[in-house]
């Protein structure tokens, strides 16, 4: 598990980039119609029905509205052309795009919170409750059949040996680390450093400016108090874990290197998720037209 980085993060940073850009070029904004539908209905309805007192018939006389007085007579009454506050159209720009509770319908994404999203502080039993959503969801056992696979295929401890057998061993230890390390980094160190552990996503700028900002996530996070801190959480919570797991890995890999070299997969593998958190909506919206 600790070989996959960094040459795999920076492809999963381009193929991600590259699934965004595809999910910008999908947001074509709609033509502006030349007349309102209003005006249309109005203008259809008067000829429909045999109305010949006339209306507005070219770009000059628009700014006036013609009434007609009690006699017959045409009344001209100009009027300024200000935008009905029940008529304004929503621009691609200004639409909220909301996160999800999960990413393609499978993936938890318990913790992310949309753009602009104000919520109260957690408490520490809310923060145990996400530890624990976290860990024993149904989807949960994903990432750590793929880490395994891939553990097992580059023979990252050649201890467990291979096949079924061995698949297993790479598989429940894998589980184990997801598992005490979501515990450590959402409910035990941020329970205590008083941090909120929800992604908060950005929503607007370049892919840049939000990866980079998603990626920063994993050494920065706000408080419960609505401030800015170290993420404790993180790096002390993934370092915690990574000690943890030596005791029930073989002796010949109780190592500091392999420890921290566990300690910066934890981090690595917490800040591509963030990077996916925030550009998730985007994508559902773009490409599954906010199926999920």
């Amino acid at each position: 598990m600790h070989r996959l980085f960094p040459r795999h993060f920076a492809c999963f940073l381009l193929s991600l980039s590259t699934v965004y850009a595809l999910a910008q070029s999908q947001q074509i904004p709609q033509a502006s119609l030349p007349d309102s539908p209003d005006v249309v209905y109005m203008q259809t309805s008067a000829i429909n029905s045999g109305d010949t007192r006339g209306y507005a018939t070219s770009k000059e006389s628009s700014s006036n509205e013609s009434a007609w007085n009690d006699s017959g007579a045409i009344q001209q009454t100009n009027q300024t052309n200000t935008p009905s506050s029940t008529s304004t159209p929503a621009s691609p720009d200004n639409e909220q795009i909301h996160q999800t509770k999960r990413i393609l319908g499978i993936i938890p994404n318990f913790r992310a919170v949309s753009a602009n999203q104000v919520l109260p502080p957690q408490s520490a039993k809310e923060k145990f409750l996400t530890a624990t959503e976290d860990s024993f969801d149904y989807s949960a056992v994903l990432l750590p059949v793929v880490l395994a696979g891939y553990s097992m295929a580059t023979d990252a401890t050649p201890e467990f040996h291979q096949g079924v057998a061995g698949y297993g061993r790479y598989l429940w230890h894998t589980a184990a680390d997801q598992s005490i390390e979501n515990y450590a980094v959402e409910f035990i160190v941020p329970a205590a450093t008083h941090e909120d552990i929800r992604y908060y996503t950005m929503g607007k700028g370049g892919f840049l400016k939000r990866a980079g900002y998603a990626l920063s996530r994993a050494v920065v996070t706000r408080t419960d108090s609505g401030g800015e801190s170290f993420n404790f959480a993180e790096v002390v919570g993934a370092g915690a874990a990574a000690g943890i797991s030596d005791l029930y890995y073989p002796p010949r890999t109780r190592t500091f290197g392999n420890t921290t070299q566990k300690w910066g997969v934890n981090v690595g593998i917490d800040a591509a998720t963030f990077v996916c958190k925030e550009f998730w909506p985007d994508i559902n919206h773009a490409l599954f037209h906010s199926k999920y």
